[in-house]
């Protein structure tokens, strides 16, 4: 079908943002020109600011494009006849693994190193990402719906289980001072947030 039927323009730019991947991990940010842009993209430098004014856009869109991946292959449906706690270390631990993936750390330290001293552009557009819907807000809000767990604002509570996340996975691992996670890690960090967060929400455990 025609609508299926990708571009010029559209193979040209999956060629920029693959090159921007490949150079912003290798010489960081500031260290990759357009013209370095346009050399391993094959592409003239004018197409590479055709597509993105600048590099911060192409920062921005490879955070995004990723968040939004994580938000796409992290589903979960709430089971009113299945344990709180399975349910919720499952996608606790799912969002561990994006955490402490290769990908999105290596993603994570160009970003955060390029706008280390312009923080306000960062969390303006990671405000914009978190506002989004994900498995999490789904499942907590149709388990509060099935009355077994009482909170005033969904966001207040992903914003804690997240905040529990990456204060023992995302932030160690970013920076390199502590050993990568093994799986039985992973599994008791997601087990032991699950026992916090449901301790303090959970009317019942079936």
């Amino acid at each position: 079908m025609a609508g299926n039927t990708r571009t010029l323009s559209d193979l040209k730019r999956e060629a920029i943002i693959q090159a921007a991947t490949q150079a912003f991990q290798e010489f960081g940010v500031k260290g990759t020109s357009m013209d370095k842009l346009a050399e391993l993209a094959n592409v003239s430098k004018r197409t590479v600011y055709n597509h993105f004014s600048t590099k911060e856009d192409l920062v921005m869109h490879l955070v995004t494009e990723q968040w939004q991946s994580a938000i796409m292959n992290i589903t979960a449906h709430y089971l009113p006849n299945e344990p709180l706690d399975t349910q919720l270390q499952s996608i606790i631990l799912k969002d561990i693994e994006f955490m402490v993936s290769e990908s999105h750390l290596d993603l994570a330290r160009v970003a955060i190193g390029y706008f280390f001293y312009e923080p306000d552009k960062l969390k303006d557009e990671v405000a914009q990402l978190k506002v989004q819907e994900t498995a999490m807000h789904r499942w907590l809000n149709d388990a509060k719906a099935d009355g077994r767990l009482a909170f005033d604002d969904v966001k207040y509570v992903v914003n804690e289980i997240d905040s529990l996340v990456k204060g023992q996975c995302f932030w160690p691992q970013l920076f390199k001072i502590e050993d990568a996670l093994s799986d039985e890690a992973k599994k008791n960090i997601a087990k032991n947030i699950v026992a916090l967060i449901l301790s303090r929400y959970a009317i019942e455990s079936k």
